[in-house]
């Protein structure tokens, strides 16, 4: 098969790999549908994160099952499935309790690489969902989104305990912040307050239920937050981004008592405890268990209630990879849909 791989910083290339076999009875081979390039990739494009060359790039997915092994029991061969960017069991105590990203058979489909024509997913039962049907193509895009930005988005807003009556900032306005703006709407929150200094994307947290949005970063900010929250900060605030700044900014616009759910996979991100501890905060997050809300998530894409799929603003074949990683590098484009 034909799959992305990093070599260095800067420097992906679609090669041939070797197509996936079943390892384990539990085991599920999918034909990819859809797949494609995740804020977090730009980490080792960067160099950021160290790539061991070749790295196999890609952990979002959907597509139809080819094969399965022969202990698998709730998904067939036929089926159109999206699954978590984390494989997992889904019956340990960790995945019962909701956070099956830290199942203790937890494993990162990155070791995969799904941007590919083809992907094993460990414990197919535990990971995958099946959509009620073939899906409409336009319904793609919507459903890969739920393999990890949508789900992770949704994460950030139960974790920083969005609903009715709330006032909630984002701070991010890559793809995990927008689908953030629609998780917090959905979830029935009165404000949303996006913080964006791109217009294109400013637009698009607009669509998705944000009711203000705020230019500035940093303490400054912060101050334009609580001026517009007479002063207090928000119930819940969103951290997208993952960096010193970014965790700051958001642990300062919130209120007293208030929710802070981090979902940016950090980076050199350090809390100074005496601030925190007379912040009285809440904060939750990590790695987002999105196995927990892929079956809502579905739902809503099936019955056509949500549109996550519109953060997917450039579409390139698996071929021009390249050109995708560099757009997104270049804050040319949010994300990015690769088409095996």
């Amino acid at each position: 098969m034909r799959g992305v791989v990093m070599h260095a910083p800067g420097d992906v290339e679609v090669v041939d790999r070797p197509d996936p076999e079943i390892l384990a009875p539990t085991d599920a081979v999918v034909r990819l549908s859809a797949s494609c390039i995740c804020g977090s990739d730009l980490w080792p494009w960067r160099g950021t994160d160290e790539v061991a060359d070749p790295c196999p790039m890609g952990h979002e997915y959907v597509g139809i099952v080819e094969r399965i092994g022969d202990d698998v029991a709730t998904i067939k061969v036929g089926d159109f499935v999206v699954g978590s960017f984390f494989a997992s069991d889904n019956t340990c105590e960790i995945c019962r309790a909701g956070y099956q990203s830290r199942c203790v058979h937890a494993y990162l489909m990155g070791a995969e690489g799904t941007q590919a024509e083809l992907a094993r997913v460990p414990m197919a039962d535990g990971t995958l969902v099946a959509t009620p049907g073939l899906p409409d193509a336009d319904l793609v895009p919507s459903l890969l989104a739920a393999s990890d930005v949508l789900g992770t988005g949704w994460f950030a807003a139960v974790a920083a305990q969005a609903g009715p009556g709330k006032t909630v900032v984002v701070v991010g306005d890559g793809a995990v912040g927008l689908l953030g703006v629609l998780a917090a709407r959905q979830l029935g929150a009165e404000r949303i307050i996006a913080m964006s200094r791109h217009e294109d994307r400013q637009r698009l947290a607009v669509d998705f239920g944000a009711t203000d949005v705020v230019e500035e970063r940093g303490d400054v900010g912060v101050e334009q937050i609580k001026e517009l929250t007479g002063g207090l900060g928000a119930h819940s605030t969103i951290e997208a981004v993952g960096t010193q700044e970014s965790m700051m900014q958001a642990i300062r616009s919130t209120r007293p008592g208030g929710h802070v759910g981090y979902v940016g996979v950090s980076h050199g991100v350090e809390l100074p405890g005496r601030e925190l501890f007379f912040s009285s905060l809440h904060l939750h997050g990590g790695p987002a268990p999105v196995r927990r809300f892929l079956p809502q998530l579905v739902d809503l894409i099936w019955n056509r209630t949500i549109d996550p799929g519109r953060v997917f603003d450039l579409e390139l074949p698996l071929g021009q990879a390249a050109e995708g990683y560099a757009a997104m590098d270049d804050r040319l484009a949010i994300k990015v849909l690769l088409r095996p």
